[in-house]
């Protein structure tokens, strides 16, 4: 997530998603982070400000055993795909 939101492209997959962008096609994100609310929080911050990303929704991992650790809901895939290509963004985010 840091290489897309400073727009680093220098491996396969941020070329592909650089590519996938320049199309205008939607890019759905799913988090997995131990560090989404605290390192990692700034660039999820920058990427929903922005065109074209859509995120899974997600929560805390384990606030006791893990309190910055985010992860998505699976349950949340289809139907953020759906939304993704209707331009929308599945809410609530924040589960």
């Amino acid at each position: 997530m840091a290489k897309v939101a400073a727009g680093i492209t220098d491996t396969p997959a941020t070329m592909a998603i650089k590519s996938h962008l320049r199309n205008g096609n939607p890019l759905v994100i799913a988090i997995s982070t131990n560090d989404g609310l605290a390192g990692s929080a700034e660039n999820i911050g920058k990427l929903l400000n922005r065109n074209n990303f859509f995120f899974v929704p997600y929560r805390q991992d384990n606030p006791i055993t893990k309190p910055r650790s985010l992860v998505f809901d699976p349950k949340y895939i289809i139907p953020t795909l759906e939304k993704a290509l209707d331009r929308e963004q599945i809410q609530p985010i924040l589960l």
